[in-house]
Formats: structure tokens, sequence, C-alpha cells
């Protein structure tokens, strides 16, 4: 009897075991079009092909940081300033308390964001959006809102100096520009929503980022490790008429504490080792370094498993 009971517990094992193995991770990310939702599809692409692991891209309203600490999500990946927020407990997450069950993957790749105008608009500098309507608020994507007030603050002015149109998050915006309720949207360089705006619209512009130091500071009040960059044209970067300076803030990937080691393990090389295949679903991902994927980041813990994949690769501690 007690042999046939541990082979009974020793069969429901193995089944648990395979029935884990089968689980389908969800990556979570920002809506659909977004930057994040980009990369989050090409990432999913080197997991599900690279790493032997089932996933699915889930976007959403917002971001994903709840959807992973609380259990609900296994994946997912925001803005560098956004996870440090959530983490802490601070700006945005003021008075939440600190977040102890987010974990790191790797940083992923710089987001280059700008405003962008019609090609015929007469605005040709951020100083120029002063009494221009813009969307404002943002009250699903907060990073996304003070990335907004960054911009307008690098040239003096604050969302006093506009004509504030409401909306929920980036999409919407973004539609809102198209449908011709304002005169100028933020989003990231290289995105396919920016890419459908500009076909409907018949053409878009960026706009320019000052570099001095004051700009900068601004820049990263609101938006703290943010820094100009300069980008050159590109089929892919709609609006980039010629070299400019524009406003950069690293993306990363990120999971809870009680993944597997083993998954992330395979998640990490997978992402390392397929640079080519991803940046074919997303050409922003060409500017992905996988020798610069651990960073050393404030109040932010990388994966055990992540870890030991750098170790092997000699990429661990972190030079920068």
């Amino acid at each position: 009897m007690k042999r046939f009971s541990i082979a009974i517990i020793a069969a429901a094992a193995g089944i648990l075991a395979c029935a884990a193995q089968a689980q389908t991770l969800s990556i979570v990310t920002t809506p659909a079009g977004s930057f994040t939702n980009s990369v989050g599809n090409a990432v999913a692409k080197a997991i599900v092909e690279h790493a032997g692991l089932r996933a699915t891209v889930s976007p959403q309203q917002s971001h994903g940081q709840e959807a992973v600490h609380d259990g609900s999500a296994e994946v997912s990946l925001a803005t560098l300033s956004d996870v440090q927020m959530y983490v802490t407990g601070t700006v945005d997450w003021e008075g939440k308390g600190p977040k102890k069950n987010i974990r790191l993957i790797s940083r992923l790749v710089p987001i280059t964001t700008v405003f962008y105008v019609r090609l015929d608009s007469s605005v040709k500098s951020l100083g120029d959006l002063k009494g221009k309507r813009i969307s404002v608020g943002y009250g699903a994507q907060k990073a996304v809102h003070r990335v907004v007030l960054a911009l307008l603050a690098a040239v003096g002015l604050t969302e006093k100096d506009v004509q504030g149109v409401p909306a929920r998050n980036i999409v919407q915006a973004a539609d809102d520009f198209a449908a011709g309720k304002t005169d100028a949207f933020v989003f990231a360089l290289g995105s396919g929503k920016v890419k459908q705006v500009a076909v409907s619209v018949g053409g878009i512009r960026a706009l320019p980022v000052p570099t001095d130091p004051n700009a900068v500071a601004q820049l990263r009040k609101f938006v703290p490790g943010s820094y100009p960059t300069t980008v050159k044209p590109n089929p892919n970067l709609d609006g980039i008429t010629g070299p400019m300076p524009v406003m950069a803030y690293d993306v990363v990937l990120f999971t809870r504490a009680d993944m597997s080691d083993q998954t992330i393990y395979k998640i990490t090389k997978a992402v390392h080792d397929n640079k080519k295949d991803m940046a074919a679903v997303f050409g922003a991902l060409n500017a992905f370094e996988p020798e610069g994927m651990a960073k050393n980041y404030d109040d932010l813990t990388y994966h055990p498993g992540a870890i030991k994949f750098y170790q092997e690769k000699s990429m661990w501690p972190p030079k920068g």
C-alpha cells in the first residue's frame, strides 16, 4: 500500500512538473502600438523560439509593475525611473510603500521620445508650443505625463502655458492628434503608432530637445536618469529630418522574486543571444547592446537566474 501511495505521489509530482513547464508566461506591456509593446512582442518571439517557453504579450492601459508584483503576470518592461519609483514607493507611488517583489532581468534599450507636429505646422521648436493644444493628464500612464512635463520644462514652459486636452494614455493622445484635436503629441521614436499617425496626417516632424545644462537638469527633474542623445535620419524614424537631439531613458525587463532561476536564466539567454531576431520584429532593437544588459541601478535588484547567466558571460558584477 505504501509503495502504491509513493507511486501516486511520484506520478502527481511528474504531472505538476510538466504543467509548470507548459505554463504560459504573461508579458505585460503598455497599449498596442506603443514602444514597450513593440519591444515586448520582440522579446516574446525570442523567448518562444529560443528559450523553449510559452509566452504571450498582454497590452494594458497602464504599466505592468503591479501585475508582476501581485503575481498575475510573470514579466513586464517599463522605463527605469518608473520601476524605481514603484519599488521605492516614491513620486507617482508616494504613500504606497516599498515593493519588494520586483527583480530585474535586463537593461534592454534606450527609449527616445519627442514631441511631434504636422509637417506643415508653424511650430519649429518646443518653445513654440506655448499656447498650443497638447494632451495632458495621462491618468493611466503617469510616466508619460512626466515626460511631457520634462520636455516642456526644458524650454521653461509648464502645462499652464499650453491648452491642455485630457488623454488617458499615450495612444489616445496620438489618436487625438490624428483627429485634429491637438497640435502636437509625445511618442517614442520608431513606434508603430507614430508611423500610423504620420501616414494618416500626411507627414509629421519631430521637435529637437535643447541640450544646455539647465535643460538637461529639467529633464532629469521629472524623469530621473534621462539624458539627451542625437539621432540621425532613418527610414524607421518618422519625423527625423536631420541629426537631432532627443530625450532618452532606459527601458528595463523585470520579473518577480519567486520566478524560478531556470526560467529567468532561459529568458536572459534568449534575449542576449537573439538581437537580430528581435530587431527584425522591431527595428528600434538594433540599438540593443547585449553586452550592456547588466547595469547597476539604484534601488533595484537582479533576479538570481539572470545573475547566473551574466556570471557565465563574465558580465557580472556590472561594470557600469
